[in-house]
């Protein structure tokens, strides 16, 4: 995955800490090495005139990568404490000390170079403009080099953190069985992957033929990413990485691009990104190659799992309009069990279950004689007999399928005119004996039935048919999906609204 940054990073100086209680040798080794560079990096200066105040200055500056320490200050041996307390208490071991003394008879070299870490001691007297430089070099140069191990140390321990993170991330996403479910699980361990707060997950559409402009569908997104969710600079971000098959990062915004075999590419973005590290975009691209199997079988299912869906419904508009049904009455039946299943707090599984096996439920009637069917008047007993044997031809007809939307549609199919009360057909159930999914559709199909017009009646108002439900919940509705779709009864008639007959 290629990735490109839009900034180049600026050389900072070397950090150095004047610790000393004579203003002058402050002055002087500031002037002395104001033209000093290392590896094209210059000298800042931070100065202390006491051990205190030194001991403030080193707690709060995480990079001081030289001090030069006075050994005698507030007190004969100032000095030695902030160095003892460097490596012991602030557990600095980094940073390079250099010890300059005024009275060498109050620190002995040896003892103190073995006593307190310090690297290198020198009498102030000594210190002239040459060996100022030579040790301030060797200094700085000792300390980039062990810097420099730490860094591949941490780098190394960081990408295996990360690696673990990755497979504990890949199972969790792995679990997820849609694809509104998968984008989502997959942008919440990307963010804790990178320890990120704001990010969108996007996937290329397609292209217009007529604007040529490119569309997106957002999958998922994570915290205010602001404003519009695709504005303008966005998209011509998206396009730019998309064209160009690199991830990059525009500002403080980082957008991925991750291909997969689908031909429908994957566009993560993460907002307010100062940077993200090669280890970190290292990181993403072992991610999200492994997950581009499960993403493509994912769509794949969803592909298979929408086809089901069409034809389904395109089988419940042939037995409708056999029935001189109006064409949109299953689509408006699957969506009001949609809003039911919301209510009662039902997974999105079930609910996508029990969305495409309603259209199902009169699917018995493709055996019904048109004779009976089609009569206008009212049903012999015979005749009636006969219609009555719809809900088992529908049973019988999908009985035996292990795929979950046949197999709930076969029970929708034999239950959707049992009554609450046990009055119905064709077993005669009774409450809790009848299967919720036909509960939901017996009532999302007299609501369907009574706001709309057929052949034999003129569409009830809304207010007429909330009242004539109140009266059948518990004779032949479940009063419990009865409540739940009039407290939602205005999306109900948003439903009827957008599919009218």
């Amino acid at each position: 995955m290629p990735f490109l940054s839009s900034a180049s990073p600026k050389l900072a100086p070397w950090k150095v800490l004047l610790v000393d209680d004579e203003p002058d040798i402050h002055d002087i080794t500031k002037l002395t090495l104001s033209r000093f560079r290392l590896d094209g990096r210059a000298l800042s200066f931070v100065h202390a005139y006491s051990g205190e105040e030194a001991k403030l200055v080193l707690a709060r500056e995480k990079d001081i990568a030289l001090v030069f320490l006075d050994v005698v200050m507030e007190r004969e041996d100032s000095g030695l404490e902030v160095a003892r307390w460097m490596r012991q208490d602030l557990d600095n071991q980094f940073t390079r000390i250099v010890l300059r003394t005024g009275q060498p008879g109050q620190a002995p070299e040896e003892k103190v170079i073995v006593d307190y870490d310090i690297n290198d001691y020198k009498e102030k007297t000594e210190l002239d403009r040459t060996k100022l430089f030579t040790t301030t070099f060797a200094a700085l140069r000792a300390y980039r080099d062990i810097m420099k191990v730490e860094e591949a140390r941490r780098i190394q321990h960081s990408y295996r953190e990360g690696l673990e993170r990755v497979i504990e991330a890949s199972g969790h996403i792995f679990r997820q069985r849609n694809l509104k479910d998968f984008a989502s699980g997959l942008l919440q361990q990307v963010v804790a992957l990178l320890r990120l707060e704001k990010s969108m997950l996007l996937r290329v559409a397609g292209a217009s033929l007529i604007t040529g402009e490119s569309q997106y569908e957002v999958l998922a997104r994570i915290g205010d990413i602001g404003g519009d969710i695709i504005c303008p600079e966005l998209l011509a971000q998206l396009d730019e990485a998309r064209a160009n098959r690199i991830s990059k990062l525009f500002g403080d915004t980082y957008v991925g691009y991750f291909p997969n075999s689908s031909g429908k590419a994957s566009l993560l973005v993460l907002r307010g990104v100062e940077e993200i590290s090669e280890i970190d975009a290292q990181l993403l691209e072992v991610f999200c190659s492994g997950v581009a199997i499960a993403f493509d079988n994912i769509l794949l299912n969803k592909e298979i799992t929408d086809t089901q869906a069409e034809m389904i419904l395109r089988l419940g508009d042939v037995v409708e309009s056999r029935s001189h049904e109006a064409g949109n009455h299953v689509r408006r039946m699957a969506q009001v069990c949609q809003v039911m299943g919301e209510a009662a707090g039902m997974s999105d599984d079930e609910i996508s279950v029990v969305m495409h096996a309603a259209p199902m439920h009169d699917i018995g009637k493709i055996s019904t004689p048109d004779a009976v069917l089609l009569k206008p008047g009212k049903l012999t007993p015979e005749e009636w007999e006969i219609m009555k044997q719809h809900p088992e031809v529908g049973r019988s007809l999908l009985a035996g399928s292990q795929r979950p939307i046949l197999k709930a549609a076969a029970v929708i199919a034999h239950q959707h005119h049992e009554r609450y009360d046990g009055t119905g057909y064709p077993q005669g159930l009774k409450g809790e004996q009848i299967h919720p999914y036909a509960r939901m559709v017996a009532v999302a199909d007299v609501f369907d039935a009574l706001s709309h017009k057929r052949c034999y009646k003129a569409a009830w108002p809304i207010e007429q048919v909330t009242e004539y439900m109140r009266e059948q919940a518990g004779h032949q509705l479940d009063p419990h999906y009865v409540d739940l779709l009039i407290k939602n009864m205005d999306k109900a008639v948003a439903i009827n609204q957008s599919w009218p007959d």
